[in-house]
């Protein structure tokens, strides 16, 4: 422990299961970290995580319907994932949540009878933290590299705090800034090159981590359409969604893209020297796109 008050798995209470492992600490940090993005007195939200990335993000009325639509995302990768949870852990959640097989679930708290079902998988850890880590509160992340380790400032920025400029002829309906926001919230935690497609308060695709930003870009879209096949849908859970890219498009390719996916809408920071360019491609494809300024680049 360093010290930090920041309520996290470090400092969370574990009511059952077998100990945690490096991964299982790493991968729960990121889910409750990112979780915490989601003011609970405005919403519940849940994050399904699966090697440091989310495969399933969602906000809903309950914590029930926030994890049905956070599983829906990609219900593959959420096998043997953590969930991490803004609100108090209910048994209404518990019981979704233990009908597959998950390795952590993280919550401010639980209720005795949520705390009871999660018992009865023997092997699943249950970890309270007392409370959610604010994400607007100033830090340091640290990693080692040989001979020493690299500090810099956490980011703590929030969307809701960031002046949107619409760039494009159109301007998102409010329908769409509400999912754009949410998927900015969302790709501020996942590995860059980050993508992520979003619909009514859920992510439905998520591209992580990869070389290039159109790939990232095709992976989520792909995702999206194998989660509309696994849902038994027609087409692709992308149709009429929105996109989020952590970083500036430096081409027009990785937009096009989404565009071809179904996203009407997208945010990114802006800031390319071909800028230009990529607003022109949103415009012929008919795309809503805002710039936030800020970009999040999660490494």
């Amino acid at each position: 422990m360093t010290g930090d008050t920041r309520p996290g798995v470090a400092t969370a209470r574990q009511t059952q299961g077998k100990q945690l492992s490096y991964n299982n600490v790493n991968d729960t940090d990121a889910a409750f970290e990112l979780v915490a993005e989601f003011d609970p007195a405005r919403t519940a939200a849940v994050a399904i995580i699966k090697h440091a990335n989310p495969c399933g993000v969602a906000e809903g009325p309950t914590l029930e319907d926030a994890y049905v639509k956070a599983l829906r995302s990609d219900p593959t990768s959420a096998f043997g994932g953590i969930v991490a949870l803004n609100r108090r852990l209910d048994a209404a959640a518990a019981r979704e949540i233990v009908k597959i097989f998950t390795e952590v679930i993280i919550a401010p708290d639980a209720d005795e009878e949520a705390i009871a079902i999660v018992a009865a998988k023997k092997n699943l850890r249950l970890l309270l933290a007392g409370g959610l880590p604010d994400p607007r509160a100033p830090g340091l992340t640290l990693r080692t590299v040989a001979g020493g380790f690299l500090a810099q400032a956490r980011d703590n920025a929030v969307v809701d705090d960031l002046k949107l400029a619409t760039v494009t002829k159109r301007a998102p309906t409010q329908a769409e800034l509400a999912d754009l926001k949410f998927a900015f919230r969302v790709a501020k935690h996942v590995k860059s090159n980050a993508i992520v497609y979003a619909k009514d308060g859920a992510t439905v695709g998520v591209g992580a981590g990869q070389m290039s930003r159109v790939d990232s870009s095709r992976i989520a879209a792909y995702k999206a359409e194998e989660a509309a096949k696994t849902a038994g849908l027609p087409e692709t859970l992308a149709k009429g969604s929105v996109v989020a890219s952590d970083a500036f498009f430096p081409f027009p390719d990785g937009l096009l893209a989404a565009a071809a996916a179904g996203a009407t809408a997208v945010i990114q920071p802006g800031g390319s020297v071909n800028d230009k360019d990529v607003i022109a491609a949103a415009d012929t494809a008919g795309l809503a796109m805002v710039f936030t300024g800020v970009r999040h680049f999660r490494h």
